[in-house]
């Protein structure tokens, strides 16, 4: 049993001078900071957290730019046993209306004692934080920090802190606020992270390569914690980098040796499409081991095409990993065995969208793949139920249900919401799957399944299609059903981005799309749109946000009325 704070400080006993991780920037060389220097600058909000009056197991919520401030800020909550919650910045791509609203709702349910903040942060949102909350005591911008020369453990109020206690929240993927913060104990992140570690076969020679946002479970313990805590290097980049440049990936696992990276699926897809040759002049991808995807559900199109795009620099098949995770969970539920391609099953497509179940192939009609998430970690357990929460059998899709050790202590504040979340002492998911001998496939969230003619219909499964028909790419189509109370059931709607600006052209294929959904899934689409680029809107973790293209949709059908 321990926590965070006894595991820096035997790590640091070990050898200070490790480089643990290094900060990548646009318009600057690479910072690289060793654990003394990690810790020096955390102990520097530390002292600031205890000058403030902050005490241990009070929350902090960073809102923080990629860089030294967000990793010092983070850690230094750690060391005076204050529970960090890190959320996203304010950027051009969120509305502010919609960014305050979510601020507001976290401010009010997690009752903060403190927000960190950079020093050109929106001068209206402290004022909204005083508004909503009394909890909020002081608002600390970076420029107040002076960095400390030393650091003294002996004097750290975080070896107050249990391993039972709780160390940190973040939210669940695909909400920019923390309207339910998943807790976190310190033992429940240990037990992930050992059980994860085994998975990953994890050694002091591996080099994390990362560009997620810390503000989610993938980028904050896969792509942070995980690295920090194991004493594994860390290379980081900003996500807005990344999104910019996604070639810098790839130039970043050459320079050093990258091992281990994490992707959502949209990523696999993007970096195929946008990184030029040009971008690759010596790209060397042969030391990754693992490049996990861990979206749900995973796509084996979009392993297709990141490897033909990549295999020529040294890629091999076999690195390109998955896993299915969840803040709840820490993180992974699963994770595929490495160094083995992860398992595909071919099945019936009429099969498993309208009768819900995974059967082999039959003569004559059209199939689908799917591909595993991989197998539950050794201290997780996985079942499916039906809506009767009822285990089913092989290939039948139900809820995802699991226990482990490192489940969620709960939602922050928020019993109702995590007593809902639980039966029997399982935690429901709110995700669709199904399992097939032992292997997990993960095949849509429950709140996204469109109803029509009582018919149970996935999003995704129309949207791969979509990406079928010429002039639409993977990731950049968006269906979500639409109540139509004449009819009693919902209309089903497609929105896909396309390259060509020309009406005429974008006719053409909105119309090819609808033959071709129509022809192989049976679904019959009541609007069909073809859009420019930009249309669909992405969550903070770069997910379709569905009901914000409905919201999105419907203001401009009843614009045209």
């Amino acid at each position: 049993m321990t926590t965070f704070l006894e595991r820096l400080r035997a790590l640091h006993s070990q050898n200070p001078e490790q480089v643990v991780l290094t900060l990548q920037f646009s318009n600057a060389d690479d910072l690289s900071l060793t654990l003394g220097q990690l810790l020096r600058g955390a102990n520097s909000y530390a002292q600031v957290y205890a000058e403030a009056g902050i005490q241990p197991g009070e929350v902090v919520v960073l809102i923080l730019q990629h860089g030294e401030d967000l990793v010092y800020a983070f850690w230094g909550a750690i060391l005076h046993g204050a529970i960090p919650s890190i959320m996203p910045f304010l950027t051009e791509k969120l509305s502010p209306e919609r960014y305050r609203a979510d601020l507001a709702a976290l401010i009010s349910v997690t009752q903060p004692a403190a927000l960190i903040v950079y020093p050109e942060f929106d001068s209206a949102v402290p004022d909204l934080a005083w508004e909503v909350s009394d909890s909020v005591r002081d608002i600390i911008a970076t420029n107040q920090i002076k960095i400390q020369p030393t650091i003294d453990f002996d004097s750290l109020s975080g070896f107050q802190r249990k391993p039972d206690d709780i160390v940190l929240l973040q939210h669940s993927s695909g909400t920019t606020g923390l309207q339910k913060g998943v807790a976190l104990s310190h033992q429940a992140v240990f037990n992930q992270l050992n059980a994860y570690s085994k998975s990953l076969e994890l050694n002091e020679n591996d080099v994390v390569v990362s560009w997620l946002p810390l503000y989610h479970d993938m980028g904050l313990i896969a792509g942070f914690i995980l690295s920090i805590l194991s004493g594994v290097h860390l290379v980081l980049q900003s996500p807005f980098d990344w999104v910019r440049a996604p070639y810098k990936l790839m130039q970043s696992v050459t320079k050093y040796h990258g091992t281990l990276s994490w992707l959502p699926n949209f990523a696999y897809n993007f970096c195929a499409q946008k990184i030029r040759e040009r971008h690759l002049e010596g790209v060397d991808l042969s030391s990754w081991r693992a490049i996990i995807n861990c979206s749900e559900p995973v796509r084996w199109e979009s392993h297709q095409a990141f490897y033909e795009k990549f295999k020529n620099y040294g890629l091999r098949y076999e690195a390109l990993q998955t896993s299915y995770a969840m803040a709840e969970n820490v993180f992974a539920v699963t994770q595929s065995q490495l160094g083995r391609e992860p398992v595909v099953v071919e099945i019936d497509r009429e099969a498993f969208m309208s009768e819900r179940v995974a059967k082999s192939p039959l003569d004559g009609r059209p199939t689908m793949k799917m591909m595993s998430s991989g197998r539950p970690l050794q201290n997780v357990k996985v079942k499916i139920l039906d809506e009767n929460r009822n285990e089913v059998a092989e290939r039948v899709i139900g809820e995802v249900a699991l226990q482990s050790d490192c489940i969620l202590t709960g939602y922050y504040h928020r019993e109702d919401a995590t007593g809902k979340a639980f039966v029997d002492g399982w935690y429901l998911t709110g995700d669709y799957g199904f399992i097939v001998d032992g292997e997990v496939f993960v095949s849509g969230r429950k709140k996204d399944m469109i109803i029509v003619g009582g018919k149970n219909v996935y999003p995704q499964d129309l949207e791969a299609l979509t990406y079928q028909v010429p002039g639409v790419h993977a990731g950049r189509s968006v269906a979500f059903g639409m109540y139509n109370e004449e009819e009693g059931t919902e209309d089903v709607v497609v929105i896909a981005e396309v390259d060509s600006d020309d009406p005429t052209e974008q006719q053409k294929i909105a119309d090819a799309i609808r033959a071709h959904v129509t022809k192989n899934s049976a679904v019959a689409l009541r609007y069909v749109r073809a859009v420019d680029p930009k249309w669909i809107l992405k969550t903070s973790s770069g997910k379709t946000a569905r009901s914000a293209n409905k919201e999105k949709f419907l203001v401009e059908l009843e614009a045209q009325k």
